[in-house]
């Protein structure tokens, strides 16, 4: 059977915008990419982190993934020094654990503007570049937050779930043309996000973990990349219980 995607396994060169990239997987992703030898674009909101974390060669583009005008000036910025785009990453993502006797507004919005409104700013100034040199990649991090609905994910969850459904409808549109789409869900891991939780969190693993994850699906030619299996495994067959079931066991993980 063939893979659905492109099979990424030399990074020499590649040319890599990867936003999100100052802490978490998107940090971990940097450096075994650096390793690799990719060329590497890394954007966030803070640019000190960017900076200690950008090797000789890397640009460094800090950004609010919010502004989509900041977003073209950064990607004309990249055509004019690399000529292309080849692959671009949106790790970008906030959480904070909210129930629904919990809801700040102002924190639903600044969650659904950055998990979700930010992929859609970042794909309308990239995928015409892609689509005019018939060939790119564009991966996407949700979560199997996206999966059902958990506890404590008001915010969080709800984004999640639309990035994969938007991730499933860009492979659609755009593989047949040349693009690769990758969309990854990771369980959980250790991140300044996650420390908020309050409760133990199951085959919790490392960024480094996670992002070897990324480049081995990648290697692989697949669409989702989901890790670690022995736990997404569990979570896929939870999204597809009847819901008296789910609704039972939710509840009792609440």
């Amino acid at each position: 059977m063939s893979s659905l995607n492109p099979k990424i396994t030399d990074w020499q060169d590649r040319r890599v915008w990867l936003i999100g990239a100052s802490t978490g997987i998107g940090a971990a992703l940097a450096a075994q990419l650096q390793e690799r030898g990719a060329k590497l674009a890394l954007s966030a909101r803070g640019e000190s982190p960017l900076r200690k974390l950008a090797a000789k060669d890397d640009r460094v583009l800090p950004l609010d993934v919010k502004d989509h005008e900041a977003l073209a000036e950064a990607r004309d910025g990249l055509l004019d020094a690399w000529g292309g785009i080849d692959m671009v990453v949106y790790c970008a993502g906030i959480y904070r654990p909210m129930r629904a006797w919990e809801i700040d507004l102002a924190m639903v919005q600044d969650t659904l503007q950055t998990n979700l409104q930010g992929v859609y700013n970042l794909l309308a100034v990239v995928t015409p570049h892609f689509l005019g040199k018939k060939s790119g990649g564009i991966c996407l991090v949700g979560s199997v937050a996206g999966y059902t609905g958990l506890p404590k994910a008001l915010a969080y969850g709800p984004g999640k779930a639309a990035l994969i459904n938007l991730a499933q409808i860009l492979y659609t549109d755009l593989a047949p043309r040349g693009i690769g789409v990758y969309l990854v869900n990771p369980g959980f891991v250790e991140t300044r996000l996650t420390r908020q939780n309050d409760f133990k969190m199951p085959a919790l693993i490392t960024p480094e973990q996670a992002a070897r994850e990324i480049l081995h699906g990648m290697r692989r030619g697949r669409f989702e990349i989901h890790f670690p299996r022995r736990f997404t495994f569990w979570m896929k067959a939870l999204s597809g219980l009847p819901d008296r079931l789910r609704f039972h066991l939710l509840r009792k993980a609440a």
